[in-house]
């Protein structure tokens, strides 16, 4: 099967597993609920649940926890794209071709519909107590979803980021765009990454290595946005294109242009898989998904 199929396929049955847990949209705080839910369905590609369950399987993890955080990175995932789109942030009223929640809700919604998203992720990973009430790895992989989405790791790396928006006669540093990147895109690549590592029973020394994996992949990641983000067009990207250049936002092309961009992605995403076979499985799911998502579109 080709890749573009695989993908396909496992971000249908992630969708799946994420509508399990999705909230009944009821009671008097229903247009939050259907807020929350609009977000969450407005499409997406599924990468940070996908690279979850991929790490899970490749360590031959055998849980039934590994659901609920599937779950819950997506909503995480969800929740901060939510909050990057309000006027106070980016200020784009469409997202994977559609109206953006703020757009669609208000803006007091879109707040609240990210607050909601972020709180009922981990209601849901905390479910994986409910599956396996005596798995200690799953405080561990509580832990490391609180501490990647928290201010030492997402939340943190887009504090940097809306600060330096607002210091326009301050250049912002190189070292200082590598933090955002680590810390606002990275993160959470490695927190889906680690966990599905720590659930599936991987030893310390092999989710610290995962994390070195996955902190490649998410530069790469980001980097190739801005690389889309000046090379793509609204049909394909789904959203507003040079939102960057409009913002006066500073990016890796900015630093680098467009052909050095594209040679860095390539470049960290053949040290991630280098990194991969170190781990001597089978598995080469991972492997592909890497190389797809540097030649992605959107």
């Amino acid at each position: 099967m080709e890749i573009k199929e695989e993908i396909t396929k496992r971000a249908s049955k992630i969708t799946e597993i994420v509508q399990e847990y999705l909230p009944k949209e009821e009671n008097f705080q229903k247009t939050v609920l259907e807020a929350m839910n609009y977000s969450i369905l407005a499409g997406g590609k599924r990468i940070r649940p996908m690279l979850m369950k991929a790490t899970f399987d490749l360590f031959g993890g055998k849980s039934s926890a590994i659901k609920p955080f599937m779950a819950a990175i997506e909503m995480i995932h969800t929740y901060s794209l939510v909050h990057d789109d309000l006027p106070a942030m980016d200020n784009d009223e469409y997202r994977r071709g559609k109206k953006t929640t703020h757009a669609q809700f208000g803006e007091a919604m879109g707040i609240l519909a990210g607050d909601a998203l972020l709180n009922y992720a981990f209601e849901t990973a905390t479910l994986a107590f409910e599956e396996e009430p005596t798995n200690s790895n799953i405080g561990k992989a509580l832990r490391v979803l609180a501490v990647k989405a928290g201010v030492f790791g997402m939340v943190g790396g887009q504090v940097v980021d809306v600060e330096s928006e607002k210091k326009p006669d301050e250049k912002v540093s190189r070292e200082k765009l590598d933090f955002i990147y680590r810390l606002k895109t990275g993160a959470l690549i490695e927190a889906s990454m680690m966990i599905g590592a720590i659930l599936a029973d991987a030893s310390d020394e092999e989710v610290t290595k995962i994390e070195n994996v996955a902190s490649k992949i998410g530069l790469a990641f980001q980097i190739q946005d801005d690389v889309l983000d000046v090379v793509s067009s609204f049909e394909e990207l789904g959203k507003p294109i040079g939102s960057d250049e409009k913002n006066n936002k500073p990016t890796y092309v900015t630093f680098e242009g467009i052909d050095k961009s594209k040679e860095d992605v390539l470049k960290l995403t053949n040290e991630a898989i280098e990194l991969l076979h170190g781990f001597d499985k089978e598995d080469k799911f991972l492997e592909q998904l890497f190389m797809y998502l540097v030649y992605r579109k959107n």
